[in-house]
């Protein structure tokens, strides 16, 4: 019963989202078992570029450090503005949204060679957290019980936690840059006098993706409903 419930539970997240938590959490569990080690993951442009492993294009995105406080963190943030995205502005939308995170990848492969990151999943899960607050700048957070803010002040203030922490901010700029180039590419500059749509998402990832209609039984997460979960969200204003 318990394993059925699960299941049930776990095919109702949104594919994408699904599949990206499950991969990374797989990759660390692989890991903590010793099977692989984390010298075979990370992200190295010699080694990908002139001996061509790459996968490591891919496993740099699913390794988040060994089982402790960090890598919860992260796969609870990572999960829940992940789904939020795919069950909000996404929503029958799978195409755009693995589009995203194919072009959010590629700049954070690009930047990531000037900046000397070997890991980037931590910078993607804070591209997909800037989106997400950008497209609801009237949520109102609130961030263990202690800061009340408007939702777009939330990268920064997961940055600010993460120096207290005493982790380096290039991490976070990085996937606050990143998330600012689609957004501004995709909500911005499409309504700007002569401005227009730059990225349109492949029509063989639309054909791949996009083949199911809307689920009627529809139930969004809870946290996406005013006076959802209190941890880094809270409710719109007037709701």
């Amino acid at each position: 019963m318990a394993y059925q419930t699960f299941r049930q539970e776990y095919m109702q997240i949104p594919p994408v989202t699904r599949a990206y938590t499950t991969a990374c959490v797989l990759t660390t569990a692989v890991v903590q078992l010793e099977l692989i080690t984390p010298f075979q993951l990370y992200f190295n442009p010699e080694l990908i570029f002139r001996h061509y492993q790459i996968w490591r294009l891919v496993t740099n995105f699913l390794f988040f450090g060994p089982v402790g406080f960090n890598f919860l963190f992260n796969m609870i943030f990572l999960y829940r503005y992940c789904r939020m995205l795919e069950e909000g502005s996404f929503r029958g939308r799978t195409a755009d949204f693995v589009f995203m995170f194919l072009f959010g990848g590629l700049l954070m492969v690009i930047f990531g060679v000037f900046v000397n990151l070997v890991f980037l999943g931590q910078a993607f899960t804070i591209m997909l957290v800037y989106v997400w607050s950008r497209r609801n700048p009237y949520v109102r957070m609130n961030f263990f019980g202690l800061l009340n803010f408007q939702a777009p002040f939330l990268p920064w203030v997961l940055m600010g936690f993460s120096l207290l922490l005493g982790n380096s901010i290039i991490v976070d700029l990085l996937g606050i840059a990143v998330g600012h180039i689609y957004f501004f590419l995709e909500d911005v500059f499409p309504n700007q006098p002569g401005g227009g749509r730059i990225l349109k998402t492949p029509y063989i990832l639309k054909a791949i993706f996009d083949v199911q209609g809307e689920d009627p039984n529809y139930n969004p997460l809870a946290e996406d409903r005013p006076g959802g979960f209190a941890w880094g969200e809270g409710q719109r204003l007037g709701g």
